[in-house]
């Protein structure tokens, strides 16, 4: 049984996030996201009440007044006051009942209204695809960063204890008397740089992964490699601007264009006249001065309103050329977006052409420093070479080892950028 129990907890693999789940958790629970879609449920809400605002308002209303002398309940008709019939009157009137208020026409206002708030919420779409497309792409560089740091504290952990063992076989060496002191004291010297910059590497790999966790929403603990495969390819620049054509960012520039040409049709409306209907129906309630019974009155109107500006003092014709130049502003960022991005597909594109030309050389440069490294250490231990030469060529090999590295995950950054500017980042998880 205890042998089971052993290799039950030795089969049990250490936890780390992989890039894919933390990409997953973070579209759910990043506060970005949340905020974001708090915005979209907004625009919602406002497309819903600029729509419920065409039927109008029903209230139900209530009211007490005293008068200093009596009053009717009602007004009364030439009718009454000559028919004789007793009338009630009090200085206490209650009146109770529902009222009806709608706008008729308002020069299509409230039409352009709904509208705008229909596009409003069509950009808000737009902005949480963008928001979480940035997201994806943050996640990624930091988690390569990460991956990047990480892998260098290894190669430098490697210099590390190369130094440890060095240093111990000049110690011995010293003893025998094939050694000078000096080189002891160099080797100690590049040993304490070299954990030096190791303590470096641990606290930029910290800060990098508190960073990370702040934009996922959970502490980062350990992450899992991703596979980087290095290969050349072709970009056509048309073909990838053709693409982004489409895309959210384009999408929501068209939409607030059409949102500035609704909001000049919105600023004609005070060019027409405003049509208003209210309708009213309740009692009133009293007790009669004279008898002291308690009496009612039914009542209810029907009232048509109506009101055109003859002179505003050129306050509509000044809304509508503010509204034409907003317009003309949401055309000339539109037309700037098509640049930027075509542009960041150049840089885009470029990017990947130098991390690759550049990893391939960094890769090369390693295999030359570490065998460059090698030979010098067989001639150290012949005599045929100073201390210094050794040194020099481990530190070249560690650097070259870093600048590789460093190269490898600049190249797949740079695809990410890509995948960015094209929108397939939230696709591809």
């Amino acid at each position: 049984m205890k042998k089971i129990f052993f290799l039950f907890f030795i089969s049990i693999p250490l936890f780390s996030d992989t890039l894919k789940d933390i990409t997953n958790y973070a579209l759910k629970h990043s506060t970005v996201i949340k905020q974001t879609k708090a915005d979209f449920t907004l625009s919602e809400l406002n497309q819903k009440e600029s729509k419920s605002k065409q039927f109008g308002e029903l209230d139900a209303v209530g009211s007490y007044t005293h008068y200093n002398i009596e009053r009717t309940l009602a007004p009364l008709p030439p009718s009454a006051m000559m028919s004789g019939t007793p009338i009630t009157t009090s200085k206490n009137i209650y009146s109770a009942g529902v009222n009806y208020t709608v706008p008729l026409f308002t020069g299509f206002a409230m039409t352009r209204d709904v509208e705008i708030n229909s596009l409003a919420k069509q950009m808000q779409k737009a902005k949480l695809h963008l928001t979480k497309e940035e997201l994806v792409y943050n996640i990624r560089s930091l988690y390569l960063t990460t991956l990047t740091l990480q892998n260098i504290l290894k190669a430098q952990n490697a210099y590390i204890k190369a130094l440890n063992k060095l240093k111990n076989e000049i110690a011995y060496k010293i003893q025998l008397g094939k050694k000078a002191p000096i080189d002891l004291i160099k080797a100690e010297a590049d040993l304490e740089e070299a954990i030096s910059q190791k303590e470096t590497l641990k606290a930029n790999i910290e800060i990098t992964k508190a960073t990370l966790s702040s934009l996922v929403g959970k502490k980062i603990k350990k992450i899992s490699p991703i596979k980087v495969r290095v290969s050349k390819r072709y970009y056509s620049i048309d073909a990838l601007y053709d693409r982004v054509l489409t895309s959210s960012k384009v999408k929501m520039e068209d939409l607030s264009v059409k949102k500035a040409d609704k909001m000049i049709q919105k600023s004609k409306a005070s060019l027409y006249p405003q049509l208003n209907l209210n309708a009213y129906y309740g009692r009133n309630y009293g007790k009669d001065i004279k008898t002291g019974n308690d009496d009612s009155e039914e009542l209810y109107q029907v009232r048509l309103n109506a009101k055109y500006d003859l002179v505003d003092f050129g306050k509509s014709s000044t809304n509508i050329q503010k509204a034409k130049l907003a317009k003309l502003k949401a055309k000339l960022k539109r037309e700037q977006t098509l640049l930027d991005l075509k542009k960041l597909i150049v840089k885009a594109v470029s990017n990947i052409k130098s991390n690759y030309a550049t990893y391939k050389s960094n890769k090369q440069r390693y295999k030359l420093s570490k065998k460059s490294s090698q030979i010098e250490e067989v001639r150290y231990n012949s005599d045929a070479s100073t201390l210094n030469d050794l040194l020099l060529a481990k530190s070249k090999a560690v650097l070259a080892k870093a600048k590789m590295i460093e190269s490898l995950y600049n190249y797949k950054k740079s695809q990410y950028f890509l995948d960015y500017v094209l929108e397939k980042g939230v696709k591809s998880e």
